[in-house]
């Protein structure tokens, strides 16, 4: 089964990073780099990337046949989705375990879902 690992950041988060020398940054990288590099190994890592700044974003919606954008930062939100890692384990066991490597997981939080299996589904 795939579980979506979905990677958060806030304000606290931030302000953890902010007091963070160039050495502990290096090696949070680094931590990432080793865990994505394992799990490929291991043929649990389906993909795993880190996302740009949330002012970036763009909001896109479909009214009446007409495709609306919205540009981010939407300011409701204080809470951004940083990064996230797609993998495949036999057990939900597993996949928090290995949630529990995501480096942010010491900072903060990471969200932990399973992804819909629509194999089954005939159109």
């Amino acid at each position: 089964m795939k579980y979506l690992i979905l990677i958060h950041s806030n304000p606290a988060s931030r302000a953890l990073w902010e007091t963070l020398s160039d050495a502990q940054r290096l090696e949070f990288g680094r931590g990432h780099l080793r865990l994505s590099e394992e799990l490929a190994e291991s043929g649990e890592l389906v993909v795993s990337e880190g996302l740009t700044d949330p002012e970036l974003a763009k909001r896109v919606s479909v009214r009446e046949g007409q495709t609306l954008t919205t540009d981010g930062p939407f300011a409701e939100v204080k809470e951004y989705l940083a990064g996230f890692m797609l993998v495949e384990c036999d057990t939900g066991d597993e996949a928090v375990a290995i949630a529990a490597r995501v480096p942010d997981a010491v900072f903060g939080s990471v969200e932990l879902r399973p992804v819909l299996d629509m194999s089954e589904l005939e159109l």
